[in-house]
C-alpha cells in the first residue's frame, strides 16, 4: 500500500515539473498549429465574422494565385523554397562539412578561425541583409565594381540590377542573389555542428588508421564522416526546413513582394497583411507545417535505411 501511494505521489510530482512546460508546449506549438488548420477553411479578415469555404483555399493555393496586383502561385513559392533548399544540400553543407573536417585536424588558430567562421550567424539577420544590398547596389555596389575591374562588364555595359526582378539585359539574377547571402550566413552553424561531431571521434581510431597507411582524406572519409550520421541528419534536417520557412533575408533584401524569389513564408505574410485573407494565409501555413514535417521524416527514413545498410 505504501509502494503504490508513494508511486502515485512520484507520479504526481512528475507531472507538476512537466507541467509548465507542457502549457508551453501546447500554447505556443499546438493551439497555433490548430487555430491555422481550423481558420484554413474559412474566409476571414482577421477580425469580424468568418465564412465557411471548406477546401477552397487550398483548391485557389495550386492554381494561379491572383488577388489584386498580387499574382505569385503558391506553387512557384514552393519550387523556389525547394531550390534554395537544394542548394543548401549541395552547396552549404559540403562546404560546412569540408570546414568542420579541417579546423577538426587541429591546428594554432583553430579557435580563432572557427569564431570566424561562426560570426555570420551571431550578426543579425537585418544586419546581414543591409550589407548584401550594399554588395549588389547596381551603381558602384562591391560586387559590380569587381566585375568591372576584372573586365567581365565593360564600359559601355550598364550595371547589373541584382535585386531586380528584370534588369536591362533582360535576365533575372534576382532569387539567386537572395540564396547566396541566406547560404552565407548559415555556413557556420552547421560547421559548428559538424566540428563538435569530428572532435568526438577518438584519437586512437585515428592514429590506428594512420599507422596502417591510411591518408588524411581516407581517414575522413572511412573513420570520422561515418562516425558522425546522426550529427549530418541532425544538419540536413535543420538545413532543408530552415530553407522551406525562409523568410527575412528574402523580405529584407526587397524582394518579398515578387514572383521571381517568392517563397512560401513571403506569400503567407503578403495575403495575411497586405491583403487581409487571414484564411488564406493560414492555408499556406498548414502546407509550410506539412511540406516540413513530410522532407524532416523522409530524411530520417533515408539515413535509417543507410544505417541498416
Amino acid at each position: 500500500m505504501r509502494i503504490m501511494t508513494k508511486r502515485k505521489f512520484d507520479g504526481i510530482t512528475i507531472f507538476l515539473f512537466l507541467l509548465p512546460a507542457l502549457i508551453l508546449f501546447i500554447g505556443i506549438l499546438v493551439a497555433p498549429l490548430v487555430t491555422s488548420g481550423y481558420y484554413s477553411f474559412f474566409e476571414w479578415k482577421g477580425f469580424g465574422d468568418s465564412t465557411f469555404i471548406g477546401i477552397d483555399n487550398y483548391k485557389v493555393l495550386f492554381k494561379t494565385f491572383t488577388h489584386k496586383n498580387a499574382e505569385v502561385p503558391f506553387l512557384w513559392a514552393a519550387r523556389n523554397a525547394l531550390i534554395l533548399a537544394l542548394c543548401s544540400l549541395l552547396i552549404q553543407l559540403p562546404i560546412s562539412l569540408g570546414l568542420a573536417l579541417l579546423l577538426g585536424k587541429g591546428f594554432k588558430g583553430e579557435r580563432f578561425f572557427l569564431s570566424v567562421n561562426f560570426l555570420p550567424v551571431l550578426i543579425s539577420t537585418v544586419v546581414i541583409g543591409q550589407l548584401w544590398k550594399k554588395i549588389y547596389y547596381p551603381d558602384g555596389g562591391l560586387l559590380n565594381t569587381i566585375l568591372r575591374k576584372v573586365g567581365y562588364l565593360k564600359a559601355d555595359q550598364p550595371d547589373i540590377t541584382w535585386l531586380a526582378e528584370k534588369g536591362a539585359d533582360g535576365k533575372s539574377y534576382l532569387l539567386g542573389s537572395v540564396i547566396v547571402p541566406m547560404l552565407w550566413q548559415y555556413v557556420g552553424y552547421h560547421m559548428l555542428l559538424m566540428y563538435a561531431g569530428v572532435k568526438s571521434v577518438p584519437p586512437e581510431l585515428r592514429e590506428a588508421a594512420k599507422i596502417d597507411g591510411a591518408t588524411d582524406w581516407q581517414v575522413d572519409r572511412f573513420i570520422v564522416i561515418p562516425s558522425m550520421k546522426q550529427i549530418i541528419k541532425v544538419s540536413v534536417i535543420f538545413s532543408v526546413t530552415g530553407s522551406l520557412k525562409s523568410y527575412d533575408l528574402v523580405a529584407i533584401l526587397g524582394t518579398n513582394k515578387t514572383r521571381v524569389a517568392a517563397v512560401p513564408s513571403t506569400l503567407l505574410m503578403d495575403q495575411m497583411t497586405a491583403w487581409g485573407r487571414y484564411g488564406m494565409g493560414s492555408a499556406i501555413a498548414v502546407l509550410l507545417i506539412i511540406m516540413c514535417f513530410f522532407f524532416a521524416i523522409l530524411i530520417g527514413e533515408l539515413f535509417k535505411d543507410r544505417e541498416k545498410v
